[in-house]
């Protein structure tokens, strides 16, 4: 009796942590680049295939590379608007089926690379459009706009290849400028929202609120996907740390340097409570906190002063800019990265090249592997 009970409890105990290493399994094939769905993916249906790559391309605009992670960003942006959500999901497919068309490279299509500046100049025309949710003539632009990407985005690939440096948002920040400029507040069929300057006085300015200033830290990684609201920016902030822990938390350090830089120079509040002055220190504190930089000691600390260096930059541009209405989108963080790109000395030792760039958990692996058989090259040339 006492031995079938023992057999019983063995038995059962074998159960759960086989079920244990099932679940373990199933949620690392989840995390990360989630390379091996390409290979899947290969012999699949082209509509399937867009859907995947679709996704990618959502989350690039966070500097992710995760479909699950994509389904998620786009569940966030539809519960915090569903017209939202509608324009950058025609702004993903606009982009990415011109790229297919034009017969730009598979895997750029297939990574995502040919959709997120495209989702970008959606969403964010859909933000400043004065003419209100569900106007519909706003597809014209938008169709137009996320399609002219992939043709500046292959061109700036080109050029900036001879540095190994990415083309990242310069697409999408060109075009949202020249659309704005085009058209105008007073535009008949497109008018848009006047920007107002984050350093602009206001007259009736009230005393700043420290739960509101706090709640503008998570808004600040909402932000880079113009979304202002908590829930789905908490939501947004989920998917990036399914990708990626270390990317996840980079995210909201740079938002909360950001929020602190804002702080320091006496922004509107507004520019606080919303996470406005937060999303290009998050952007500028992911670039080198383990993405294109192999995560350590040193690189962490580069990229709090990268999150501080995009803050001050934003704000000095959202100030030039918005003499003329226009915002400085996240032309600060997309400079900044640059420069730090280019940067020499012991920071070029952390590089990743452009093309090996991974989740910053495995970037970290792969330069500890890369390093030990260097070591062991080391040691044997040496006997």
């Amino acid at each position: 009796m006492w031995i079938e009970t023992k057999t019983e409890v063995e038995k059962a105990s074998r159960t759960r942590a086989s079920f244990s290493r099932r679940v373990l399994n199933g949620l690392l094939l989840c995390i990360g680049d989630m390379e091996h769905l390409d290979k899947y993916m290969k012999d699949k249906s082209f509509v399937l295939q867009l859907v995947v790559c679709g996704l990618r391309a959502v989350t690039r605009v966070i500097l992710a590379n995760n479909p699950l992670s994509g389904g998620l960003i786009l569940a966030a942006l539809y519960w915090a608007s569903p017209w939202q959500g509608l324009l950058g999901t025609l702004g993903v497919l606009a982009s990415t089926l011109t790229a297919v068309i034009t017969g730009q490279d598979s895997a750029e299509v297939a990574g995502g690379l040919h959709g997120f500046n495209g989702m970008l100049v959606s969403l964010l025309m859909g933000e400043f459009s004065s003419a209100g949710d569900w106007y519909w003539w706003l597809l014209l632009p938008v169709f137009l706009g996320s399609a002219t990407c992939v043709f500046l985005f292959s061109g700036l690939s080109s050029f900036l290849d001879r540095w190994d440096l990415p083309a990242a948002v310069f697409p999408f920040n060109i075009i949202i400028i020249l659309y704005l400029l085009c058209t105008g507040p007073e535009h008949p069929y497109f008018p848009h929202h006047s920007v107002k300057p984050p350093g602009a006085l206001e007259p009736n300015a009230t005393e700043l609120i420290a739960l509101q200033v706090i709640r503008g830290i998570p808004l600040g990684v909402g932000q880079i996907f113009a979304c202002g609201d908590l829930g789905p920016s908490l939501l947004i902030l989920g998917a990036v740390f399914l990708y990626s822990p270390l990317l996840a938390i980079h995210a909201l350090l740079g938002s909360a340097v950001g929020t602190l830089t804002g702080l320091s120079m006496a922004v509107r509040h507004e520019s606080l409570y919303s996470g406005l002055s937060g999303f290009n220190g998050a952007l500028g504190c992911m670039t080198v906190g383990g993405l294109f930089f192999t995560f350590s000691l040193w690189t962490h600390l580069f990229a709090i002063a990268s999150a501080f260096f995009s803050a001050y930059a934003d704000i000095a541009l959202s100030n030039l800019m918005g003499i003329v209405g226009l915002p400085a989108s996240s032309w600060a963080a997309t400079l900044v990265a640059t420069l730090m790109l280019l940067l020499t000395g012991s920071l070029a030792a952390y590089r990743i090249p452009i093309g090996q760039v991974r989740a910053p958990e495995r970037n970290l692996r792969s330069h500890s592997q890369w390093e030990a058989g260097n070591t062991e090259e080391g040691e044997s040339t040496d006997v």
